[in-house]
């Protein structure tokens, strides 16, 4: 059976991608889980199922074009075609430029930039048949600021922010929504905590307040779009 709402939410592990999930999929959504890892997927499927949601296992590569286009195949066959589209992918290479091999430098690439291209361009065509579909991608502090050793991030991330940006210039006018969220700080995961115990939750991004404000993007009145918004803990220094 196909619903009308479906939303692709790439990236789905155990921080924000599965909080823009869970947070979708309560709206009546049916969602499509995408990630490299499989079991990350079921985890967050069963999650949704128990609370009386409907969602879909698609793992994907993110980098890889022919990886996508079969998961996006699937998902329009066995959900529909997508209403929404939150791109959070993405892969952290923390290395001097010296160091960093141009092999993880470009697949570093691929997952925080190249993949919401080729995600884009799998949604598109059926939002503008409708007239309507938003695009949500996930940035960092690294999509405005390139610091030292963080070349292998900062590159992607100030791709995908320059994707995003042109995408809506091209596709606002026809009614999609397309918004680019600057995440500045560290989001609240079991894995952050793992590495800083003790550090106070307040001095992080909760990953279910993030998700609150991706369904809000995606509730604007075309008369109000935001194209990009910044998020950081009140604690945070910027």
């Amino acid at each position: 059976m196909t619903t009308t709402k479906v939303a692709a939410v790439f990236g789905v592990g155990p921080g924000l991608g599965a909080s823009v999930a869970r947070r979708f999929a309560r709206e009546g959504y049916a969602v499509a889980l995408l990630a490299r890892s499989e079991a990350s997927l079921h985890e967050v499927h069963t999650e949704i199922s128990r609370a009386g949601g409907r969602a879909g296992v698609f793992p994907s590569d993110a980098g890889d074009a022919g990886s996508v286009s079969a998961a996006f195949s699937r998902i329009r066959a066995e959900l529909g075609p997508p209403d929404v589209l939150v791109y959070n992918a993405g892969a952290f290479v923390m290395s001097g430029i010296l160091e960093l091999e141009p092999a993880a430098f470009e697949s570093a690439w691929r997952a925080n930039c190249l993949g919401g291209f080729l995600s884009a361009r799998e949604v598109l065509p059926k939002m503008l048949e409708s007239g309507r579909g938003t695009l949500l991608f996930s940035g960092a502090t690294a999509s405005l600021r390139g610091g030292a050793r963080f070349a292998g991030l900062a590159v992607g991330k100030f791709g995908l922010r320059a994707l995003a940006q042109s995408l809506a210039r091209e596709f606002g006018p026809r009614g999609i929504h397309v918004a680019h969220v600057v995440i500045d700080g560290q989001i609240d995961t079991a894995r952050v905590r793992g590495m800083m115990p003790g550090r106070d939750p307040s001095t992080m991004l909760a990953p279910d307040a993030i998700a609150e404000t991706y369904w809000q993007l995606h509730q604007q009145h075309p008369t109000a779009w935001t194209q990009e918004l910044d998020l950081r803990p009140a604690s945070e220094k910027f």
